[in-house]
């Protein structure tokens, strides 16, 4: 084994074979309800041996359209103008769109983004007059370039998509999809209405089911960034295990932040251009803490527990994941302390087993922000001292591993975890190493799946 990583797979070796087992008679199953349905002679099967790969992006990992309606209510004269071109129906982009880099237009950015919590309704809405969608879920398109016009600068996906399909052998709309969406909502704990989120969760579903029955009832492997793995969890745990053995062959992760990030109390606090240059973070700083997936990411009291994480000597105050809803009155984010502690919390007090073979992708020994020193300025300015740690330079190594490690005591389920060093957060969708450990992970499941047929 390459000592460049290190990788542990925990199983107990009757009942990991019992659920292989039952892996294989369930896609067997799938197969022969094809067959009796006409799906074509040996060499058709022949030709379709892949599992369906559906890619999940991370927040911020996909185009965003809005248009605006009479209720919406700019802020100056040029958010009501902009764009000046806009499509059919008056759909424009926009995220991502390099208007959000000039500052009047930044602002016009910022308005229409926002969510606002409804304590009435219990859930999250956009701002009034701003309608906003996701295009064409299923493909890959608006997850592999943020902007189709910029496509060197703005590439996300592109290159595990593109590696997929020459390295692999996928197809675009055959056995290769996208399950893109609305990254600014997030899912919330039992008993809370979560429309957004939880209908991405059913579009989702019914991709899967429709990748698994267009492949030849093979179950789907879900490619997962950031964000998306969090989401492809919650998909996981909501489902019956029947469907998750006959629908989802294997999680694959990658730079999954189970346990939060300190990042996000930065972006609380002071905002955060996520390394978009020209971008004053004090103008987007109101809008990313109306995200409720960004309440999602904070970091979670399981995996950080009483750790000091942020410091401010305005308040004499210190914070840690146990006091958050402390941290989030002093910042000034009141509105957001029930929403945390009603919704949020409950949601991430236990992390459920996916129920299905899980293979995580870490990036290790990248520094990553571990703690927060705010000076006598207070959260409206930049942090006088910011301590690094162990990561991927977004997620801490406490919160891209510790979480799973239960995982590998259960003994119904399989666990992989690959650590690649000097690989970052984004740098997991573009790196050699992570590339190949991608395409080993596809090729060993294709290769068992094009045995068993063959043998069949």
């Amino acid at each position: 084994m390459d000592m460049g990583r290190r990788l542990w797979l925990a199983r107990v070796p009757a009942v990991a074979t019992t659920m292989v087992v039952m892996l294989s008679l369930s896609s067997s199953l799938c197969v022969s309800a094809a067959a009796r349905a006409g799906a074509g002679t040996a060499g058709a099967v022949a030709e379709q041996q892949r599992h369906p790969v559906v890619l999940i992006p991370g927040a911020g990992g996909n185009q965003l359209e809005a248009r605006l309606t009479e209720d919406y209510k700019p802020s100056s004269l040029v958010c009501r103008v902009w764009p000046l071109v806009r499509g059919r129906g008056g759909w424009f982009r926009l995220w991502f769109d390099p208007s959000v880099l000039v500052a009047p237009l930044t602002r016009c950015f910022a308005e229409r983004m926002t969510l606002s919590y409804d304590a009435d309704a219990d859930d999250y809405r956009n701002a009034p007059g701003v309608e906003t969608r996701v295009s064409d879920f299923g493909s890959t398109s608006t997850l592999r370039y943020l902007d189709p016009n910029l496509k060197l600068l703005t590439g996300y996906m592109n290159t595990l998509a593109t590696t997929l399909e020459e390295k692999a052998g996928y197809e675009e709309g055959r056995d290769l999809f996208g399950a893109p969406y609305d990254f600014r909502y997030g899912l919330a704990g039992p008993g809370h209405p979560s429309q957004v989120g939880s209908g991405y969760l059913q579009r989702l579903r019914l991709l899967v089911e429709s990748a698994c029955a267009a492949n030849g009832g093979r179950p789907a492997i879900l490619v997962a960034h950031s964000l998306g793995g969090l989401f492809a969890l919650q998909l996981l745990a909501r489902s019956p295990p029947q469907w998750r053995a006959a629908h989802v062959r294997r999680l694959v992760t990658l730079s999954t932040p189970w346990g939060g990030s300190v990042q996000e109390m930065l972006t609380f606090a002071s905002g955060n251009t996520l390394g978009v240059p020209f971008v004053d973070a004090s103008l987007i700083r109101d809008e990313q803490r109306t995200a409720e997936s960004n309440l999602w990411l904070l970091p979670t009291p399981k995996v950080f527990g009483n750790t000091t994480l942020v410091v401010s000597r305005s308040h004499n105050r210190s914070y840690s994941a146990k006091n958050m809803t402390q941290f989030l009155r002093d910042i000034g984010f009141e509105e957001g302390v029930e929403p945390y502690r009603a919704r949020i919390r409950p949601l991430v007090e236990a992390l459920p087993e996916p129920g299905v073979p899980v293979t995580c992708l870490v990036g290790t020994g990248v520094d990553t922000v571990e703690s927060l020193v705010y000076g006598d300025g207070g959260f409206d300015e930049d942090p006088d001292e910011v301590v690094y740690g162990d990561g991927d330079g977004t997620v801490n190594l406490a919160s891209l591993v510790g979480p799973i490690k239960a995982w590998s005591d259960s003994p119904t389920q399989v666990v992989e975890v690959v650590e690649l060093p000097r690989v970052s957060h984004s740098g997991m969708l573009n790196d050699k190493s992570a590339l190949e450990q991608i395409i080993r992970i596809v090729d060993s499941i294709n290769f068992n799946a094009t045995s068993y047929y063959q043998s069949s």
